[in-house]
């Protein structure tokens, strides 16, 4: 169960990206994969899960910028 609502999470997350980067929803969940958010988010110690989509979505962004 719990795996299933962290696909969830992230199916919303990767959508939310692509909308917000104008980009496809495949290519947003390339970026996502790629980022340091992805992995503290599949690691509950961080509770990154316990967080809104939008705080996410604002770190991933954040962190994509800061790579650029």
């Amino acid at each position: 169960m719990r795996e299933q609502v962290l696909w969830r999470k992230i199916s919303r997350i990767v959508l939310l990206l692509s909308v917000r980067l104008e980009i496809s929803p495949e290519r947003a969940l390339n970026l996502f994969y790629e980022t340091n958010v992805c992995a503290m988010l599949h690691d509950s110690r961080y509770g990154l899960h316990l967080m809104s989509d939008t705080y996410i979505i604002n770190d991933v962004l954040r962190e994509l910028q800061d790579k650029q």
